[in-house]
C-alpha cells in the first residue's frame, strides 16, 4: 500500500526574474553598408507572482499507519514563519478498493513511477574492534536483493551507487532484476563497474544518473568526500522529474568535538542538504552498525533524513524491514516551481498525528 497527500497552497513569495533581448541583424545578406545597425543587448527586468505550490506530505498516526479523511482545516503551513493558505487537498493511493468517501471523496489512485537509489557506503576502513560491519553489508546486501526480487513494482527504477573514496555507479535507473542484483553484489564487494566512462553513457538522459554523472576519471575526482558524493548524486538525479529516494546504507558522517559528541561539519554538511532538497531527493539513511554499538556519527545519518524529508531507520532485525517501510510509503513527488527556496513547515492540528515533509520547496534551477 502506498498513499500519501497533495497538500496544494498559496504563496506569499514574488520571484524578480530578468531576461536579454537580443535584435538581430535583419539582412544579414547585404552588403556591409546596407546592413541596419544592430541594437545592443538590453535588460528586461520583470516580476511573476507564484500563486500556489503542490507539496506532497505523509500523515501516520502512533502506529504508523497512514491517516485518510483529513481536510485542509486539519494543517497548520507556515512558509518563513508566516502562515499561507491551504487551498486544497488530495488523497493520492494505489488502494483500489478504497472507499472515497473516508477521504473526502477526493482520492487520487493513479499508477506512478516510483524512483530509488541504493547507496552503500564501503565499510571496510570502519570494521574495526569487532564492529562485524562487512558482515552488516553483506546482510544488507542479501535483503537488498531479496526485495528488488520480491518487492519493487513494475514501473519502479532503481539505481545503485557505491562510496569509498569515490563515488562508483554501479547501475543506472533499471527495473531489470538480474542487472539489479549483479550490480548490488558489485555496490558490496567494492568493484568497480567501469560504467562512468563517455562509452557507457546512454544516448539519452531521460532517466538517468550515468548521462549526467561525470565520466571517467572526472567523477573520481569530483567525489573525493562523501559530501561531494551526494551532492554529484543529487544534481544528476534532479534531471529525472519526480521525487527520488535515497536509500543509504552507512554508518554516519560529520565530526566529534573533544567531548565525543557528534557535530555536524557546516562547510559541507549545509550544501549537501540543500543540493539534496533542490533536486528533490530525500535521504532514507539506515543504520549499518550493530545495535550493540553506538556510533555517534550516526547522528548525521539523523539529521540528513530530517532535513530532506526522508527517515532513519535503525534498530531492526533485518534489513528488509526498512526497504520494505520506505517502498510502501513512497508515492507522489515534490514539484518544483520557478527559482529558489522557501522554507515550510507543516503541522497537523491533531497533536496526535505525525507528519512529514520537506522543510521547504525549490522554485527553479538553483542547485549548488
Amino acid at each position: 500500500m502506498k498513499s500519501q497527500l497533495h497538500l496544494v497552497f498559496r504563496l506569499l513569495s514574488r520571484l524578480s526574474i530578468a531576461a536579454f533581448v537580443c535584435f538581430l541583424p535583419l539582412f544579414a545578406a547585404l552588403p556591409a553598408k546596407a546592413q541596419p545597425a544592430v541594437a545592443p543587448e538590453t535588460e528586461f527586468t520583470g516580476e511573476v507572482t507564484v500563486s500556489e505550490v503542490l507539496l506532497d506530505i505523509l500523515v501516520t498516526d502512533k502506529q504508523g499507519n497512514v491517516v485518510v479523511g483529513l481536510e485542509p482545516g486539519d494543517f497548520v503551513v507556515e512558509e518563513d514563519g508566516k502562515p499561507v493558505e491551504v487551498s486544497d487537498l488530495v488523497f493520492y493511493s494505489n488502494r483500489k478498493l478504497l472507499d472515497p468517501s473516508a477521504t473526502g471523496g477526493k482520492i487520487n489512485t493513479a499508477t506512478q513511477r516510483r524512483y530509488f537509489i541504493l547507496f552503500f557506503q564501503q565499510q571496510q576502513r570502519n570494521d574495526t574492534n569487532g564492529a562485524r560491519l562487512l558482515t552488516r553489508q553483506m546482510e544488507a546486501a542479501r535483503d537488498a536483493r531479496l526485495w528488488v526480487k520480491k518487492q519493487i513494482l513494475l514501473d519502479d527504477w532503481i539505481a545503485v551507487v557505491s562510496y569509498d573514496n569515490r563515488l562508483i555507479l554501479h547501475s543506472d535507473f533499471s527495473n531489470d532484476k538480474s542487472a539489479l542484483t549483479r550490480a548490488i553484489n558489485s555496490a558490496v564487494t567494492g568493484k568497480d563497474a567501469g560504467t562512468q566512462w563517455p562509452s557507457r553513457a546512454p544516448a539519452t538522459g531521460e532517466i538517468s544518473l550515468l548521462y549526467y554523472l561525470p565520466k571517467g576519471n572526472a567523477l573520481r575526482d569530483e567525489t573525493k568526500t562523501i559530501y561531494d558524493a551526494l551532492q554529484t548524486l543529487a544534481r544528476a538525479a534532479g534531471n529525472t522529474v519526480g521525487r527520488k529516494n535515497l536509500v543509504m546504507f552507512a554508518t554516519g558522517f560529520g565530526e566529534i568535538n573533544d567531548l565525543g559528541i557528534y557535530r555536524p561539519d557546516k562547510r559541507y554538511f549545509e550544501p549537501t542538504v540543500q543540493a539534496l532538497n533542490n533536486n528533490n531527493v530525500a535521504a532514507y539513511t539506515v543504520e549499518m552498525a550493530p545495535s550493540t554499538i553506538e556510533y555517534q556519527l550516526a547522528n548525521g545519518l539523523h539529521q540528513l533524513a530530517d532535513e530532506t524529508g526522508g527517515r532513519y531507520q535503525f534498530n531492526f532485525t533485518r534489513f528488509l524491514t526498512p526497504l520494505k517501510e520506505i517502498a510502501s510509503e513512497n508515492s507522489g513527488y515534490y514539484p518544483q516551481g520557478e527559482s529558489g527556496f522557501q522554507r515550510v513547515e507543516v503541522n497537523a492540528r491533531n497533536q496526535e498525528f505525525k507528519v512529514r515533509s520537506r522543510e521547504g520547496y525549490n522554485y527553479g534551477s538553483t542547485s549548488p
